[in-house]
């Protein structure tokens, strides 16, 4: 067997790792976290996906995606619980990660440890364009990092942030299309500067 051969062999029997996707709203997160679990699932798989309890903006036991597609969750208040509700699963998802306490990263690590997929979805950035609860760590501990992006409603490039158009300074702040847009980064910078000049 060549060293190709030894490699492509060791990368289809190792299990455990962490895959993180992530992006502004409206990007597409939770639509790629269901079709990979979706896809586990019909590997029959042993599956379990989590999300915040917090999360009720369409469903209080499901994580739906904003194109309604959607796949049955156990939300959970923190990251702790994780670890207890996953024994003998194969693939764990997680969806809007951000809202998870620091320790999520802990658990994932422990997971991927013990030979689980791990997937997570969350946004990486907040509103004000500042790296968002534990995302950062968790990208930097993943073996894959998936970056998506939705379209700027101001000039079709690709979106860089979730400008949020509701009159809310709180950090965590659940919303729709009503309450956030996503942007480019220079139609961002001119709606904080339109926001500024309407301040003065």
């Amino acid at each position: 067997m060549n060293r190709f051969s030894d490699f492509t062999s060791l990368e289809t029997t190792r299990r455990g790792r962490i895959e993180v996707v992530c992006g502004s709203m409206f990007s597409g997160k939770t639509e790629e976290l269901i079709r990979r679990m979706k896809r586990a699932e019909f590997a029959r798989q042993n599956v379990e996906i989590f999300k915040p309890a917090i999360d009720t903006r369409y469903s209080n036991e499901e994580v739906v995606s904003h194109d309604s597609n959607h796949i049955l969750s156990t939300p959970i208040e923190s990251s702790a619980s994780i670890l207890l509700l996953a024994t003998d699963v194969d693939v764990v998802g997680i969806d809007e990660a951000q809202f998870f306490d620091d320790e999520l990263v802990t658990v994932c690590n422990e997971l991927a440890r013990r030979g689980t997929r791990v997937i997570v979805a969350g946004l990486d950035m907040d509103y004000m364009g500042k790296p968002f609860g534990p995302m950062p760590a968790l990208m930097a501990i993943a073996d894959e990092v998936t970056k998506v992006h939705a379209i700027c409603v101001r000039c079709g490039s690709l979106a860089y942030v979730s400008h949020r158009t509701a009159d809310s300074d709180k950090l965590v702040f659940l919303g729709e299309k009503a309450e956030y847009e996503p942007l480019c980064r220079e139609c961002y910078n001119k709606a904080l500067a339109e926001n500024n000049a309407q301040e003065k």
